[in-house]
C-alpha cells in the first residue's frame, strides 16, 4: 500500500507540474486548481445553475455560490435567467472561461502522451482497463 501511495503522490505532481506549465504558457497564473475546477464542471454540465454545480461539486450552495461570484468578477463566467424559472440562473463560460477549458484539455492531452510513449500498447489498454474500473462507480 505505501508503494501505491508514493505512486500516487508522485502522479499528482506531475498533473500539477504539466498544469502550472499550461498555466504559464497561456498566461493564466493568477487562477487557482479550486477555480479551474468549477470551470471545468461548468463546461461539462452544460450550463448548470448553482444548485447543479453543488451538487456535482459535492459542496454547499453557499460554498459554490462565493467561488462563482469570484469567477463572474474575474470575467470568467456569466449568468443568464433560466426561461423556466426566473428565480434561477444558469452559468456560461464566457471567451475567457472557454480558454481555460481550452489549456486544462491540453494538460490532460501532456499527461497522456507522456504515459503513452512509456508504455505498449498492450500495457495502455490494461492501464485504461485498470482505471475505468477502479473509476466505476460500482
Amino acid at each position: 500500500m505505501k508503494n501505491l501511495v508514493e505512486i500516487v503522490s508522485q502522479l499528482s505532481d506531475l498533473m500539477g507540474q504539466t498544469e502550472e506549465v499550461a498555466k504559464e504558457q497561456f498566461h493564466l497564473l493568477n487562477l487557482t486548481h479550486t477555480q479551474m475546477h468549477y470551470l471545468e464542471a461548468i463546461h461539462l454540465l452544460d450550463n448548470p445553475n448553482i444548485t447543479e454545480l453543488a451538487s456535482k461539486l459535492k459542496l454547499t450552495k453557499p460554498t459554490v455560490k462565493v467561488a462563482v461570484d469570484k469567477l463572474i468578477e474575474s470575467d470568467y463566467l456569466y449568468k443568464i435567467k433560466s426561461d423556466e424559472d426566473r428565480r434561477s440562473a444558469h452559468l456560461h463560460l464566457t471567451e475567457k472561461g472557454k480558454l481555460i477549458n481550452q489549456m486544462h484539455d491540453y494538460t490532460h492531452k501532456l499527461i497522456s502522451e507522456a504515459i503513452s510513449r512509456k508504455l505498449n500498447n498492450e500495457e495502455m489498454g490494461t492501464l485504461v482497463r485498470l482505471l475505468n474500473k477502479v473509476l466505476s462507480e460500482n
